[in-house]
């Protein structure tokens, strides 16, 4: 009975151990923290993500990949008073509404040319702003 009982809180700070140490853990899907560089690495992934053809070998780890970004980026840098009222900011968050919606509503489907020239220009303004400092 001893036995069992230390085993059971033993095995029960192993598993609180555990969950604390992944749930603290930083998955920035590789954001520095920087608001331009994440920016314009933000922009390239997604760029790469809905260029890419549709029979290619890793599209579903490029999507993934972006919607984690996306989700890490827009979830950093939306509370910061620093980035949020910025131009650039605001254009990114337009853009990266409308693919996580997409992919939300559509999956893997491929991305209308539409919508690929309307996120393209939204970066370019993004990129411009972030190079201004807006």
């Amino acid at each position: 009975m001893f036995f069992k009982s230390t085993l059971s809180r033993i095995l029960a700070l192993v598993l609180v151990a555990v969950v604390a140490l992944t749930g603290c853990g930083n998955s920035s899907a590789g954001l520095s923290g920087n608001y331009s560089q994440d920016t314009l690495k933000v922009i390239e992934t997604l760029t790469t993500a809905i260029d890419l053809p549709n029979d290619a070998d890793n599209k579903q780890q490029i999507q993934t990949l972006a919607r984690e970004q996306i989700n890490d980026y827009i979830s950093r840098y939306r509370r910061e008073d620093k980035s949020g009222g910025l131009r650039s900011f605001t254009t990114m968050q337009t853009a990266l509404n409308a693919l996580a919606g997409y992919y939300t509503s559509y999956g893997s489907r491929p991305i209308p040319e539409k919508l690929k020239q309307r996120l393209k220009q939204e970066f370019k303004q993004a990129e411009i702003a972030i190079k201004r400092g807006i």
